[in-house]
Protein backbone atom coordinates (compact mmCIF):
# COMPACT_ATOMS: atom_id res chain seq x y z
CA UNK A 1 0.00 0.00 0.00
CA UNK A 2 1.28 3.78 -1.12
CA UNK A 3 0.36 6.55 0.69
CA UNK A 4 -0.14 9.71 -0.87
CA UNK A 5 -1.68 13.14 -1.02
CA UNK A 6 -5.36 11.78 -2.05
CA UNK A 7 -5.73 10.45 1.56
CA UNK A 8 -7.34 11.66 4.09
CA UNK A 9 -5.90 12.41 7.40
CA UNK A 10 -6.01 10.14 9.67
CA UNK A 11 -4.10 9.27 13.02
CA UNK A 12 -2.04 6.55 12.75
CA UNK A 13 1.30 5.72 14.75
CA UNK A 14 4.22 5.62 13.02
CA UNK A 15 5.28 1.88 13.22
CA UNK A 16 2.36 1.48 10.51
CA UNK A 17 4.63 3.19 7.99
CA UNK A 18 7.67 0.85 8.72
CA UNK A 19 8.58 -1.22 5.60
CA UNK A 20 6.48 0.91 3.86
CA UNK A 21 6.62 3.54 0.66
CA UNK A 22 5.40 6.49 0.61
CA UNK A 23 5.10 9.75 -1.23
CA UNK A 24 6.77 12.29 0.59
CA UNK A 25 6.13 15.81 0.15
CA UNK A 26 9.61 17.84 1.20
CA UNK A 27 9.26 21.40 2.75
CA UNK A 28 13.03 21.68 3.82
CA UNK A 29 14.87 20.42 1.19
CA UNK A 30 18.32 19.99 1.50
CA UNK A 31 20.73 22.71 2.29
CA UNK A 32 17.72 25.31 3.07
CA UNK A 33 17.35 27.22 6.57
CA UNK A 34 15.05 26.57 9.31
CA UNK A 35 12.03 28.44 9.01
CA UNK A 36 12.49 29.82 12.87
CA UNK A 37 15.93 29.05 13.20
CA UNK A 38 17.77 30.25 9.95
CA UNK A 39 21.03 29.74 11.30
CA UNK A 40 20.08 25.62 11.26
CA UNK A 41 20.88 24.24 7.92
CA UNK A 42 19.52 20.69 6.55
CA UNK A 43 21.85 18.59 5.40
CA UNK A 44 19.36 16.35 4.14
CA UNK A 45 16.17 16.65 2.70
CA UNK A 46 13.48 16.78 5.18
CA UNK A 47 9.53 16.75 4.54
CA UNK A 48 6.24 14.66 5.37
CA UNK A 49 3.97 12.63 4.60
CA UNK A 50 0.99 14.31 3.05
CA UNK A 51 -2.68 13.90 5.11
CA UNK A 52 -1.43 12.20 8.09
CA UNK A 53 -1.33 13.30 11.80
CA UNK A 54 1.61 12.62 14.46
CA UNK A 55 1.45 13.33 17.71
CA UNK A 56 1.93 16.93 17.47
CA UNK A 57 -1.22 17.57 15.24
CA UNK A 58 0.69 17.87 12.13
CA UNK A 59 1.69 15.55 9.33
CA UNK A 60 4.12 12.77 9.86
CA UNK A 61 8.11 14.13 9.20
CA UNK A 62 10.41 12.45 7.46
CA UNK A 63 14.22 12.37 7.03
CA UNK A 64 15.00 11.52 3.51
CA UNK A 65 18.37 10.14 3.48
CA UNK A 66 20.24 8.72 0.12
CA UNK A 67 19.53 11.65 -2.16
CA UNK A 68 22.37 14.35 -2.74
CA UNK A 69 20.50 17.09 -4.32
CA UNK A 70 17.42 19.15 -3.28
CA UNK A 71 13.85 17.99 -4.01
CA UNK A 72 10.28 18.28 -3.44
CA UNK A 73 9.05 15.48 -3.56
CA UNK A 74 9.91 11.78 -3.41
CA UNK A 75 8.51 8.38 -3.19
CA UNK A 76 11.06 6.40 -0.78
CA UNK A 77 10.81 3.41 1.28
CA UNK A 78 10.15 3.41 5.47
CA UNK A 79 13.30 1.75 7.13
CA UNK A 80 13.50 3.55 10.57
CA UNK A 81 11.65 5.42 13.00
CA UNK A 82 13.47 8.21 15.16
CA UNK A 83 11.50 7.67 18.46
CA UNK A 84 11.87 10.73 20.83
CA UNK A 85 11.63 10.32 24.66
CA UNK A 86 11.14 13.64 25.48
CA UNK A 87 8.47 14.44 22.65
CA UNK A 88 5.11 14.01 21.46
CA UNK A 89 5.87 13.07 18.01
CA UNK A 90 8.06 10.57 16.34
CA UNK A 91 10.16 10.95 13.07
CA UNK A 92 10.38 8.61 10.08
CA UNK A 93 13.96 7.48 8.06
CA UNK A 94 13.19 7.12 4.38
CA UNK A 95 15.44 5.94 1.35
CA UNK A 96 15.39 5.72 -1.78
CA UNK A 97 14.85 1.95 -3.07
CA UNK A 98 17.76 -0.27 -3.42
CA UNK A 99 19.75 2.14 -0.86
CA UNK A 100 21.08 0.74 2.36
CA UNK A 101 21.99 2.90 5.44
CA UNK A 102 23.37 1.82 9.20
CA UNK A 103 21.89 2.77 12.68
CA UNK A 104 25.14 4.92 12.73
CA UNK A 105 25.30 6.62 9.63
CA UNK A 106 21.73 7.95 10.13
CA UNK A 107 22.34 9.22 13.08
CA UNK A 108 25.05 11.25 11.94
CA UNK A 109 22.82 12.09 9.20
CA UNK A 110 20.01 13.55 11.57
CA UNK A 111 21.83 15.08 14.49
CA UNK A 112 21.91 18.34 13.46
CA UNK A 113 18.18 18.11 14.68
CA UNK A 114 17.75 15.58 17.21
CA UNK A 115 20.77 16.41 19.37
CA UNK A 116 18.02 18.58 20.55
CA UNK A 117 16.07 15.35 22.18
CA UNK A 118 16.56 12.38 23.37
CA UNK A 119 16.08 9.69 21.13
CA UNK A 120 16.52 6.12 19.48
CA UNK A 121 16.36 4.70 16.02
CA UNK A 122 14.01 1.78 15.33
CA UNK A 123 15.20 -0.08 12.17
CA UNK A 124 13.27 -2.86 10.14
Amino acid sequence: MQYSEKQTATPMPSSAFLGKKVNITIDRPLGSAHPKHPEMIYPVNYGYIPNTVSGDGEEIDVYLLGISIPVTEYNAHIIGIVHRKNDNEDKLVAVPEGVKVTIEEIEDAIRFQEKYFDSYIEML
